[in-house]
């Protein structure tokens, strides 16, 4: 999810056979610098495609002596998908971060062979994609978001319209909110979830509990 001049990313933390719950523990992102991907589906499949990438770039940055910027990893992983089209892994990956050059926040996600669909707002994926959508449509604006000032006090009443900047504090509870009330709605999904919010001189990870039935 896209914030001014920052990005988020968030996974649910339930790894499950249909309705058997196997672990609440299973982490889907994985970070590579500056670059975060995350990925749903195949259990073994996200953990062979996390690797893999892992390997494919610190080949780059020995080689390249340099950190991978997010669209060059979107292409990476969009040709690496491509490759194995006629034996796809069963993974829908998710590339976010921000651009080293001009700090803006980058986005997209891919189909399981390679498909690029790049974003200005939010991606998502996995089981619950159709509550995401729903609540992300809901809780998301660009860069700013409506808020209400209200005064009490003796006498006075007012209630005033301000433009509040999506910042990095608001995307974490815009974030938070659309994943949590989303996998409640998906019984396939949640017990718990990882946020990452990616700013230009740091990266914060947060730990969010959720229902856990």
């Amino acid at each position: 999810m896209v914030g001014k001049d920052c990005v988020a990313i968030a996974c649910d933390l339930r790894l499950g056979l249909q309705a058997l719950t196997v672990s609440n523990n299973f982490p889907k992102i994985f970070q590579y610098g500056d670059v975060f991907l995350g990925l749903t589906g195949l259990a073994t499949d996200v953990t062979t495609v996390g690797d893999l990438f892992r390997y494919k770039v610190n080949m780059y940055r020995l080689r390249e002596e340099r950190n991978i910027a997010p669209t060059t990893f979107a292409n990476l992983v969009s040709s690496s998908l491509y490759e194995r089209r006629f034996g796809p892994y069963f993974v829908s990956p998710v590339v976010a971060g921000l651009d080293p050059k001009t700090g803006k926040p980058f986005i997209c996600g891919f189909d399981s062979i390679g498909c690029i669909d790049f974003a200005k707002d939010f991606i998502v994926s996995g089981t619950a994609s159709e509550q995401l959508f729903g609540m992300c449509e809901s809780l998301w604006e660009p860069d700013l978001v409506r808020g209400i000032w209200r005064i009490n006090d003796p006498g006075i009443l007012a209630e005033t319209n301000v433009d509040v900047t999506q910042g990095p504090d608001e995307l974490f509870e815009t974030i938070s909110q659309s994943l949590l009330n989303a996998v409640d709605r998906d019984a396939l999904s949640g017990w718990g979830a990882h946020v990452y919010i990616i700013e230009k001189d740091k990266v914060t990870k947060r730990l969010l509990k959720g229902r856990q039935d």
